[in-house]
């Protein structure tokens, strides 16, 4: 994949080169927090950055090397392949055969409430659906580089009530980092269902 391919919108390493350019513009220290696809997102861009001294997982993906969101997604049997829709890009129709479909993909404002934010009123539930910005398919199937989290240390918050990242999946992903790791009886949306605990989480990533 050439260079210009490899940091088109929408793909992994051109979200994590966005976050990068800002960390390398904010002095620090940093602690990152990523949420959700947000964890693959902070595991490559925090990986040269001095100024980060911790990252924060939320019911996130942390890939390894050559590793992408969308094997782990594949591996642990989350929900997401059973409750989104996928929405084709512009310029689908040219894009080159051989690379990754150029669709979108958001959660069915139907199944939203249940699946990813059960830990909030549905009223709120709905409003988050009709909001929620989707995701390129191309950013959950690409290979991951280095990740951070071998250089930075990592705090992950495990929602043992999660359907769209499996708690078995979040417990690997916790443990290959050797994380400090605090396990939150919620849904997907973490910090809705438990945000003191997310918050101390936080907190405590700040004061190592």
């Amino acid at each position: 994949m050439g260079g210009d391919q490899h940091l088109r919108p929408g793909c992994l390493h051109h979200d994590a080169e966005y976050l990068r350019t800002t960390l390398a513009t904010t002095p620090g220290p940093i602690v990152l927090v990523g949420h959700s696809y947000g964890g693959a997102v902070i595991t490559q861009a925090a990986t040269d950055a001095e100024n980060v001294t911790a990252l924060v997982y939320v019911a996130a993906f942390a890939p390894d090397q050559d590793e992408s969101a969308g094997e782990l997604d594949q591996r642990f049997g989350g929900a997401a392949q059973q409750v989104t829709t996928a929405r084709p890009l512009p310029g689908a129709d040219q894009a080159a055969p051989e690379g990754p479909p150029q669709v979108e993909l958001s959660i069915d404002p139907a199944r939203f409430h249940e699946v990813f934010a059960p830990d909030t009123t549905a009223a709120n539930a709905a409003v988050m659906a009709a909001a929620q910005r989707p995701l390129a398919l191309a950013a959950m199937l690409e290979r991951a580089g280095a990740p951070a989290w071998k250089r930075h240390p990592g705090y992950y918050a495990i929602a043992t009530e999660d359907q769209m990242i499996p708690v078995a999946g979040q417990r690997f992903m916790a443990e290959r980092m050797n994380a400090t790791v605090v396990e939150v009886p919620t849904g997907h949306v973490a910090m809705l269902g438990a945000p003191e605990a997310i918050a101390d989480l936080i907190t405590t990533a700040t004061e190592r």
